[in-house]
């Protein structure tokens, strides 16, 4: 980005991340600056290294008492040093006849030769340095490495001072830019860290770097350890309970799952969740989805905002800009028209060989279109070819139970026919899955390049999923017409026209989030992730085009 004032940075920066900045300028900058942060195994050891530490204990006497001889520990000590620009928390300083000496705990271990990692050595420096601006007598600090169980004295002379301050001054630097570092290029620190999915080094680079640098590593697990819960028993309601959230109904438990194994919280129709429990979970990262009777998507809990304020000004300042909103606009809609193409080519065959060559040439003139309202009438023309031939895959064949589920053309509210209504719901359900994906990279998620904001929808949703709606929310349709998985009891019918009701939405649910864990390989990395993790990953593909860390969005084609 250009044109933005340079970010005001902190007057005293803790001694982790400068850490953090010597181990990878990047992981510093996308966790102090942006705010960002993901839990992985070798974070959560870390936690637990320091429980004792964090319980603090002991008294740390002042300056003058101890250099009178105090000898002694102090747990949990908290200092800052103006003058340096830092502060930190000391997990424990050893007091030995007036001499301080600050202890870091490591989960880890030293070099193989035995000596201190940089990161390590100067966090621990910095502390040091903290103690003697605080007039405390200091001459090293030690790294005790739980792992080895080693301790590794840091002596800190006017040389590693000197080196400290060198990567302060850069540190700063640094921070006060309106973007992050370029990744790190095949680093072997990549995999293992806790931000490795939202900093996508790999991805980052080959698109970055315009040039073949080999298949990107898969760093990122393909396939999230935490899943959805969806709540729609009427009358039932969300509680937590000692680390699990429970779903009861009366004085019955319908459900309980450890809260680490759960992404969201969604709640339809009469269902409901407590105050506490709302507020719990989106201070954890957990949000709450909430949707209408009707299957509507409605609104979201989350906690505070993402700190990377720099990707909103990029969307907003894109928005604003006609040609750069229409150059996003025609991969939404030309990526959708591909997908749907393949879709009708993997299914139909010969039934929907015209169509699939008629929809090849509207891809091509949504690539070509000079504005928002040609791009408008080339997608309508697409949406009337697709969906024609989407009902000739099925026709009026029947379901279980003698169910009919016949598809003539879209419609949408309110649903003219079964299939329309379970189309409907999907959408919504993708929605609301695209609506997160925007929010947990930083996007707002109201504010769209081709969906204009209008009437409070998510129009950045709406534009990510475009590329998507065949792919999940339509495969998982014929899945479901196919495994013939529904039954008359899954509708209901008012007025000539049509709703999912209670059992209906489930079973849309089963096969929406199987469809959501299906893997695929990715178009562009060339490796296997699920659908749910995809769209994750072109959420953060528009993020580094917009902060220009890539030349360009590449939608999600399959082939």
């Amino acid at each position: 980005m250009t044109g933005v004032a340079q970010a005001s940075v902190p007057d005293l920066v803790p001694a982790r991340m400068l850490n953090e900045f010597v181990y990878c300028p990047r992981l510093f900058y996308l966790e102090w600056v942006e705010g960002l942060w993901e839990e992985n195994a070798d974070t959560a050891t870390g936690t637990l290294v320091h429980v004792r530490s964090d319980r603090g204990g002991g008294r740390m006497p002042g300056a003058e008492e101890a250099d009178d001889g105090w000898s002694g520990e102090a747990r949990s000590v908290t200092l800052d040093a103006p003058r340096l620009g830092l502060i930190a928390k000391i997990d424990l300083v050893e007091g030995d006849d007036g001499t301080v000496s600050p202890v870091d705990h490591k989960k880890g271990r030293p070099r193989p030769d035995g000596s201190a990692w940089d990161p390590e050595r100067l966090q621990v420096a910095a502390q040091v340095l903290v103690l003697r601006e605080n007039g405390y007598r200091s001459e090293r600090g030690y790294l005790s490495f739980r792992e080895t169980r080693t301790r590794i004295p840091v002596e800190v002379d006017g040389a590693v001072e000197r080196e400290l301050r060198e990567h302060l001054v850069e540190l700063r630097r640094v921070a006060a830019g309106t973007q992050p570092p370029p990744p790190l290029v095949s680093s072997p620190k990549c995999p293992r860290c806790s931000l490795v999915g939202i900093c996508l080094p790999d991805e980052t680079n080959a698109l970055r770097l315009a040039r073949e640098r080999g298949r990107p590593r898969r760093l990122i697990a393909a396939r999230p350890d935490a899943a959805p819960l969806y709540v729609q028993e009427p009358g039932s309601h969300v509680r937590l309970s000692s680390g699990r959230i429970e779903v009861v109904k009366g004085d019955d438990v319908l459900a309980s799952l450890r809260q680490i194994d759960v992404s969201e919280v969604a709640v339809l129709g009469a269902a409901s969740i407590s105050g506490p429990a709302l507020r719990e979970l989106a201070g954890a990262g957990v949000p709450v989805t909430h949707f209408s009777f009707g299957g509507w998507f409605q609104a979201m809990t989350v906690g505070l905002e993402p700190r990377n304020i720099e990707l909103r000004i990029a969307q907003f300042r894109h928005a604003d800009d006609e040609q750069a909103a229409l150059a996003l606009a025609k991969a939404f809609v030309a990526a959708k028209i591909k997908n749907g193409r393949v879709l009708l080519r993997r299914n139909g065959g010969e039934r929907t060989a015209d169509a699939v060559a008629r929809l090849q040439r509207l891809a091509r003139k949504a690539r070509r279109c000079p504005d928002a309202g040609s791009l408008l009438g080339v997608e309508g023309a697409a949406a009337r070819e697709y969906f024609q031939a989407l009902g000739a895959l099925f026709g009026r064949r029947a379901s279980r139970g003698g169910l009919v589920l016949d598809f003539e053309r879209r419609t949408r509210r309110p649903p003219r026919d079964r299939a329309n209504a379970v189309l409907s719901f999907l959408y919504a359900v993708l929605t609301k899955e695209a609506a997160l994906a925007a929010r947990r990279v930083g996007f707002d998620p109201l504010l769209g390049f081709y969906h204009r904001p209008r009437f409070g929808r998510p129009a950045l949703a709406l534009d990510l999923m475009e590329e998507f709606r065949p792919l999940i929310a339509d495969s998982t349709l014929l899945t479901l017409v196919n495994g013939s998985r529904l039954t008359p009891g899954d509708f209901v019918e008012r007025a000539g026209t049509f709703a999912l009701s209670p059992p209906g939405r489930k079973a849309v649910i089963a096969a929406f989030e199987q469809r959501m864990l299906a893997g695929v390989i990715h178009p562009t990395f060339g490796y296997r992730v699920t659908y749910r993790r995809a769209l994750e990953l072109q959420a953060r593909l528009l993020a580094a085009a917009l902060l220009g860390e890539i030349p360009e969005y590449r939608p999600f084609v399959t082939r």
